[in-house]
This record gives structure tokens, sequence and C-alpha cells, in this order.
């Protein structure tokens, strides 16, 4: 599934949905080492962007994103619409990721004349 293929809309341009499949997603739990806490810390300290911590998002998001492609791929879909994320901590360091959307069966509208 092309990345052109999902969108956080609710329908896409160009092609018309011809089969809603259902709800989707993909799912991780990460937690901060005891190392990335150190040098989180250290880097909050002097204050601006704490890359540690970003490149941490950043994984669980793309995690999560690949395990919702992965999901819709077994369905059997080729497009997901309404794609959303979502994080919830669940206790102190340790924080669930959420990538979530609808898989659908999409082909390319007809020019109308």
């Amino acid at each position: 599934m092309q990345n052109s293929m999902i969108t956080t809309a609710l329908e896409l341009p160009g092609y018309r949905i011809v089969r809603n499949i259902g709800v989707i997603r993909g799912i991780t739990v990460r937690s901060r080492s005891i190392i990335g806490n150190i040098f989180g810390g250290l880097q909050s300290l002097l204050g601006g962007n704490i890359t540690i911590y970003t490149s941490l998002c950043e994984r669980a998001r793309a995690d999560t994103y690949e395990l919702m492609c992965s999901h819709a791929r077994q369905l059997g879909a080729n497009a997901v619409v309404a794609m959303r994320y979502d994080a919830t901590e669940l206790m102190a360091g340790l924080t669930e990721v959420l990538c979530y959307g609808t898989a659908v069966l999409v082909e390319p509208s007809t020019p109308q004349s």
C-alpha cells in the first residue's frame, strides 16, 4: 500500500470508495530506558529539542503506522481513510501509541462528461 493511498481525510481525491472494510489499527507500547532518561535529563537542563525523546516518539509512530498498514493489507484494503494517531501514558515512562483508520477498497473515479 502506497503512502499516497493513506489520508487523514474522509475521502481520497480521484478515487471512490467501493467497499468499507472496517477499522484497522497498529499499537505499540514504549518505555524509556535508564540511559535514555539520563541523556534526556541532561538535554532538558540545556533546554530546546530533547532529541533522544523525539527519536523515541518518531520510532513509535513509524512502528504503529507500519502495523496499521500491515493490518489493512491483511484485510484486503488498498487504501486507508480517516487515519489518526493517539498516545496515552499508561504509567510514568510507559506510553502506548496507537495509529488507526478505516480500511477501504477504492478505484479511480471516472471523469464525468
